[in-house]
């Protein structure tokens, strides 16, 4: 079963923020695809089936920014 979580990441200003953010998030387990846009800061993400919001917070701090907590 296909999961999407929409996330938002704060600190990001550039297209390569955009890859950074979207290749870090792509390696956490069971992420199918990671989309993020720029403009509104939304990242959106599919799933095999429900994913793990620490190791998500965990890929984009290591990209260098930030979740927003819903």
């Amino acid at each position: 079963m296909t999961t999407t979580t929409t996330l938002t990441v704060k600190g990001m200003t550039c297209g390569h923020c955009v890859s950074s953010v979207r290749e870090e998030v792509a390696e956490v387990p069971g992420v199918t695809g990671a989309e993020v846009d720029l403009a509104s800061g939304l990242l959106t993400v599919t799933s095999d089936g429900p994913v793990d919001l620490q190791a998500l917070g965990t890929a984009v701090a290591e990209a260098g920014y930030a979740l927003v907590e819903p």
